[in-house]
C-alpha cells in the first residue's frame, strides 16, 4: 500500500499541471456547492427567524369561539411538567378595541402579557427602541407606526375604549418597532393585569396560552400530542406549520432546488476526475506495465489510481472550502441592504461545509474506480510490445 501511495504521488507530481486543473476542477464544484448551500440555509433561517422567530410555535385556546380561557394556570403546570420540548411559556389576553388620541380615533389590537415570561417569545428587549419595558400598571407600549401616525411621546396619556365603550386612561412607556408594519400600527402591549381590568376579565382568565418549542419544525407533531393527551381541558391548538403552509411550500422548494445543484456538482466532479483519470491510464500503460514486468500486482496498480484520485480530493476539497468561504465573505460584504446590512444573512454550518469536504473526498475516490480497474487489465507483456 505504500509503495501504490508513492508512485501515486510521482504520478501526480510528474505532471503538475494537470493536478493542478483537475484540483481546480474539483474546488470549483465544492465552492459552488458550499456557497449555494450556505445561502439557501442562510435565506431559510432569516425567512423562519422573520415568521416565527418572534411569534408562537403553538397557541392553545378555548375551544369555543371568543370564550375565556379558564383556570389557565393549570395549563402552564401540566405543560410545563409534561413537555420538556417547550423552551418559553406565555399566557396571553388578547382583544380589539380603539384608541383615542385627541380628535383621532385608531382601531387597535391590545395585548397584556406577562412581561418578562412573553419576552422570551416576543423579545421586546430586542424591539424597544424607547422608553422602558418595566411597566407599572397604568403603563403600555405601543408600536412604531403608531406612534409616529398620531405624534405619541413617550409619557403621553392615551385613551383605550372597549366595545362596549368603556374608557381606561393609559400612560405610553415605550415604543416597539416590532418589524412587522401591520403589528407596529394596532400593537398596545400592557401588563396581564391591566388589560384583565380594561376588558373585565378575572385573574384566572386569558384568551390563550402561547409557546416556542426547542425545535419549531415538530411544533405540528407536539400539537397533536397535547390535543390526544389534554383531554380534560377544553381546548383547541393551533400551530405555526398549519397557519404558514405556503412558507413551508417555498423552503421545501428552496432545499430541493439547492439539493438538485449539489448532486449535478458533485456528478461533474465525479465525471471530470473519472476521465481524466482514464486518460492517465492510457498516459502511464508503458510505465504500469513496466511495473508490472518487475513484480507489482494488478491489486498495486488498482491502489495507485485510487491513491491518485484520495489525494486530489483532499486537495481539491481543502482549496474548495477555502474558495466557498471566501464567496460567502465577499458576498456579506458586497451584497447589502441599503441600511448596510447582507441581502442574505450568512449562515456558517461548519457540518455542512465538513461533508463538502468529504464529498470531494468520497466522490474523487469513487471517480478513481473506473481507471483502477482500468488498470488492472493491462497486460505488462503486451504493454511493452506495442510501446
Amino acid at each position: 500500500m505504500r509503495l501504490a501511495f508513492k508512485i501515486a504521488l510521482r504520478f501526480l507530481t510528474a505532471n503538475k499541471g494537470q493536478t493542478i486543473m483537475i484540483a481546480l476542477g474539483i474546488a470549483v464544484g465544492i465552492s459552488v456547492q458550499i456557497f449555494i448551500g450556505s445561502l439557501i440555509q442562510g435565506l431559510q433561517i432569516s425567512l423562519l427567524d422573520t415568521t416565527i422567530g418572534r411569534s408562537p410555535h403553538i397557541t392553545i385556546s378555548a375551544d369555543k369561539k371568543n370564550t375565556a380561557l379558564e383556570d389557565y394556570k393549570q395549563i402552564e403546570t401540566w405543560i410545563l411538567e409534561n413537555y420538556p420540548e417547550v423552551k418559553a411559556l406565555s399566557p396571553t389576553l388578547s382583544k380589539g378595541g380603539f384608541l383615542k388620541i385627541k380628535d383621532t380615533t385608531e382601531q387597535v389590537f391590545v395585548r397584556g402579557f406577562d412581561l418578562k415570561r412573553a419576552n422570551d417569545i416576543y423579545k421586546f428587549d430586542k424591539s424597544l427602541t424607547s422608553g422602558k419595558l418595566d411597566l407599572a400598571l397604568d403603563e403600555v407600549l405601543i408600536g412604531s407606526e403608531l406612534a409616529k401616525e398620531n405624534s405619541i411621546l413617550i409619557g403621553d396619556v392615551i385613551q383605550i375604549i372597549t366595545a362596549d365603550q368603556k374608557v381606561f386612561q393609559v400612560k405610553v412607556a415605550g415604543i416597539l418597532d416590532l418589524k412587522v408594519a401591520a403589528l407596529n400600527k394596532t400593537w398596545v402591549v400592557g401588563s396581564l393585569e391591566l388589560v384583565q381590568k380594561i376588558f373585565e376579565y378575572e385573574p384566572n382568565q386569558v384568551t390563550s396560552v402561547e409557546m416556542q418549542l426547542l425545535e419549531p419544525f415538530s411544533a405540528d407533531l407536539l400539537s397533536e400530542k397535547m390535543l390526544k393527551e389534554m383531554t380534560s381541558f377544553a381546548i383547541k391548538i393551533d400551530n405555526w406549520k398549519v397557519q404558514n403552509e405556503q412558507l413551508l411550500s417555498g423552503l421545501k422548494g428552496q432545499s430541493s432546488s439547492s439539493l438538485i445543484i449539489q448532486v449535478f456538482v458533485v456528478i461533474s466532479v465525479v465525471l471530470g476526475i473519472a476521465s481524466v483519470l482514464a486518460i492517465s491510464v492510457l498516459q502511464k500503460s508503458k510505465q504500469i506495465g513496466i511495473l508490472k514486468a518487475m513484480g507489482i500486482n494488478d491489486g498495486v496498480a488498482s491502489l495507485v489510481f485510487l491513491f491518485q484520485g484520495f489525494i486530489l480530493g483532499i486537495f481539491g476539497g481543502l482549496l474548495g472550502i477555502g474558495i466557498g468561504l471566501g464567496l460567502l465573505w465577499s458576498f456579506s460584504k458586497f451584497a447589502l441592504n441599503s441600511n448596510g446590512t447582507p441581502v442574505v444573512p450568512i449562515f456558517i454550518n461548519y457540518s455542512f461545509i465538513g461533508m463538502s469536504g468529504l464529498i470531494a473526498v468520497s466522490a474523487s475516490t469513487f471517480a478513481s474506480i473506473i481507471p483502477a480497474l482500468k488498470s488492472r487489465k493491462l497486460s505488462p507483456i503486451e504493454v511493452i510490445k506495442n510501446g
